[in-house]
């Protein structure tokens, strides 16, 4: 059989694989199995290419395989899953630099005027990808600050940029001999990556990570089409629709339009203050028995706390007991809960909650007011009632889970701070709410000792 058929059959077969792995990750239940079929995938595509470029002594690459393959096993083993959005914000970050050096290798001086746009593509977005991936890494991880970075003058420096970027890649088209200006298209890219996430504020790091996700794919396209790659194209295509498509959902769930998340400078903290009218109630966790072994209806709101406290598998404890009692037990899920998208689905799959007890917040939201009592661990903005009670908040408007509509609400949080957005949660000071304060695992774990007996 004639290689050029070999290759061409190669490449449909891992394209298959990964739209088949792509349409299994949509589920909790297949979504392993879903990253396993696109692995299998990649690894076809990787051998066909080698294959059809006439790459015979590999052992270099083979050796990177084995090397990159290790380093990222270990850092997935040892990752915390607190940590697991940072760790994705890098991923997107790796994919941007690879698609900004393949855009470079590609270049030739017998380069087509499409291949040399197809080129300063790559290099523009691969690089954006990756300095925007790194200073979002840098606001989940909290080494920078997590709030919006605003400046007079913002707007002109970024629309500046703009034209730099234009204009090189104009000038490098025009004159592809003379490395100049490919080097300052590279260096804007990178400028321009840090200048597009630094006035995004934390609240809305859900909604940067799926973007630069879109953008690694879109990179690795157009690296595609610099290398005439037919795979690398579908490969890249299916990653940047995937990502525009999921962005688009966290902006509905945010009730915000994507332009409004990149340029507002969300989250940035006011220097208004609005008084919260009533008092806070604490309570303990003996008291709070009484009240649970009584609720025949409870929700579970979890939020970014559970996954800092690692308490998801003692609250996976605490549903069944509850279970055992008698009550029926849900997880309200907000789609920006988190700093990623579905990253309390992927505390709770490892606990192995029941995949039909995660009911996403238009699920939850209706059956709301029969729950005699909801719990919300460690989350702050997507129950915050000031998005729909007080216009002048910043997040008025959001879709958010309503607890307060439950008859009773525990709040588990350490202390009084605000959330990650650093806005005030009236939530707080409710006549139905009653604070656990603490770390979330413990005063989850000594709900479990009550209710255990």
């Amino acid at each position: 059989m004639d290689l050029s058929i070999i290759t061409s059959l190669g490449y449909v077969v891992a394209s298959g694989l990964f739209i088949f792995g792509l349409k299994m990750l949509g589920s909790p239940a297949t979504a392993r199995k879903g990253n396993m079929v696109s692995a299998v995938g990649m690894l076809v595509a990787i051998v066909v290419a080698l294959l059809d470029q006439g790459i015979v002594e590999y052992q270099f690459i083979l050796g990177g395989m084995i090397v990159g393959g290790a380093v990222g096993a270990i850092a997935a083993r040892a990752v915390a899953m607190t940590s697991m959005p940072e760790m994705v914000a890098l991923f997107n970050g790796l994919g941007g630099a690879a698609s900004l050096l393949v855009g470079w290798a590609a270049l030739s001086p017998d380069a087509n005027t499409f291949t040399l746009i197809t080129i300063v593509l790559s290099i523009l977005i691969g690089g954006v990808t990756l300095t925007g991936s790194l200073i979002a890494y840098g606001k989940l991880s909290e080494t920078l600050g997590s709030g919006a970075v605003m400046f007079k003058g913002q707007q002109l420096v970024n629309s500046l940029i703009i034209l730099g970027v234009f204009g090189s890649a104009i000038m490098f088209c025009l004159e592809p001999t003379d490395p100049t200006w490919l080097y300052v298209v590279i260096g804007l890219s990178l400028v321009f990556g840090v200048m597009a996430v630094i006035p995004i504020g934390g609240a809305d790091m859900p909604v940067v990570i799926s973007l630069l996700n879109s953008y690694s794919g879109l990179a690795a396209c157009a690296a595609g089409f610099a290398i005439n790659n037919n795979v690398l194209i579908v490969a890249g295509s299916l990653v940047g629709a995937s990502g525009i498509i999921l962005t688009q959902i966290m902006c509905k769930a945010m009730n915000r339009s994507l332009s409004n998340v990149l340029f507002s400078g969300f989250a940035s903290v006011s220097n208004e203050t609005t008084e919260i009218e009533g008092e806070i109630k604490p309570i303990n966790a003996e008291d709070a028995y009484y009240i649970l072994e009584a609720a025949t209806n409870v929700a579970i709101i979890p939020g970014y706390g559970m996954a800092v406290a690692q308490a998801q598998h003692v609250v996976k404890e605490l549903a069944n007991l509850l279970e055992a009692n008698g009550a029926e037990v849900n997880f309200g899920i907000h789609p920006v809960a988190g700093r990623m998208p579905g990253h309390m689905n992927v505390l709770l799959a490892e606990a192995d909650v029941p995949y039909d007890q995660l009911l996403e917040m238009d699920e939850i939201n209706p059956r709301m007011e029969s729950v005699d009592v909801a719990i919300v661990i460690g989350a702050n903005d997507v129950v915050n009632p000031a998005a729909r009670e007080v216009e002048s908040s910043p997040i008025y408007g959001m879709p958010v889970i309503n607890v307060t509509d439950a008859r009773t609400v525990f709040v588990l949080k350490r202390s009084m701070a605000s959330g990650f957005a650093g806005i005030e949660n009236p939530l707080f000071y409710k006549e139905n709410t009653r604070m656990l304060f603490g770390d979330a695992k413990e005063t989850i774990s000594a709900l479990v000792r009550e209710l255990g007996g």
